[in-house]
């Protein structure tokens, strides 16, 4: 088996998982800190949250425009540590608006003895409006077809360009902290859960909008009209809970498998061969949370699948993450 016919088993079988088990959420491991892609939404029940968290991000490689995977040289050391603070706060019954803004810092390494950089500034900033249309009837037992329907939120998220970008005057991509790019993008989660199992599917699609660019890493360039490829993402979690003790605190595990695609930008108009990408990646999170799910705590692990046709055009990462979330009732 080749390894994109590889890549579609193990999606495929994901999908099988996710499929039979799904019944799952109730105060699982996708509501209380320990999800995806949707950790900055406050659960049902809850007027709103905030959220912090710490992530370290270590580059090891790459993969081509044709997908082959390839090292660094001998002795580079790449990372972005990235603080984030995020909040939600429920409008209506079924409405909320969250926002969330990094700071980035770059400490980078190319090759022996090679050019080093250490930076730091602002991300890009996200904002969103979320809409929840649909409840789950029952986590907690199977006696009709209705306790089948899952959660369902909808999003609209607004990517602000609030960091560094190639289009600033920057040095080289070590001191990058953003796109530069301003980008729309629509998302729906579908959740279920049942006893202690959960899961979930995130599914995204973006679209930027086109800027005029007239300086490249820190050179001048003629002026050109300038516009990324739509974006769209896929997320695949399921997760399992255990009480400690008779206190009612959660310990949360989930495992998610993650795909993101970008097609090809323009300039001026013409498709631009040299850009789109894919990346691949499988990811483990561990939560705790308090007896009134008021306050949890989580750390994980993603890591991008370095092989050959599992990513295009993109650096291969393992993201390490730790984070606290307070909810408010």
């Amino acid at each position: 088996m080749d390894q994109r016919g590889a890549r579609g088993a193990v999606l495929a079988a994901a999908v099988a998982v996710a499929v039979a088990l799904l019944p799952a959420r109730a105060q699982a491991a996708s509501c209380c800190g320990g999800g995806g892609g949707a950790s900055a939404i406050a659960a049902r029940g809850e007027r709103g949250m905030v959220d912090l968290s710490l992530e370290g991000e270590r580059y090891d490689g790459y993969w081509t425009l044709g997908g082959q995977h390839k090292s660094d040289p001998a002795g580079s050391a790449l990372a972005q540590y990235r603080l984030t603070a995020a909040a939600a706060i429920r409008l209506a019954a079924a409405w909320q608006v969250a926002a969330a803004a990094p700071l980035a810092w770059n400490d980078n390494t190319y090759g022996a003895g090679g050019a080093s950089s250490r930076t730091g500034g602002a991300g890009d900033a996200r904002v969103s409006l979320w809409w929840e249309p649909v409840d789950q009837r029952s986590a907690w037992r199977l006696a009709a077809a209705g306790d089948l329907v899952p959660d369902v939120t909808l999003g609209a998220t607004l990517t602000v360009p609030t960091g560094v970008s190639p289009y600033d005057d920057v040095a080289s991509s070590f001191d990058v902290t953003g796109l530069g790019f301003w980008r729309l993008e629509g998302t729906a989660l579908v959740e279920k859960g049942y006893r202690a199992w959960s899961t979930s599917l995130l599914l995204g699609y973006g679209v930027a909008f086109e800027r005029w660019v007239n300086r490249s890493y820190g050179g001048w360039v003629p002026p050109v009209q300038k516009k990324l490829g739509d974006r769209a993402t896929a997320s695949l979690s399921i997760g399992y809970r255990v009480f400690l003790g008779t206190g009612g605190q959660t310990l949360s595990t989930t495992a998610a498998l993650s795909w993101l695609h970008e097609g090809q930008g323009t300039r001026d108009g013409l498709r631009d061969a040299t850009t789109g990408l894919e990346k691949t990646a499988a990811a483990l999170t561990l939560a705790w949370s308090s007896t009134d799910s008021d306050w949890s705590a989580r750390a994980g692990l993603a890591h991008a699948l370095q092989r050959d046709g599992w990513g295009r055009n993109f650096p291969t990462t393992d993201t390490f993450t730790l984070g606290v979330r307070r909810a408010f009732r």
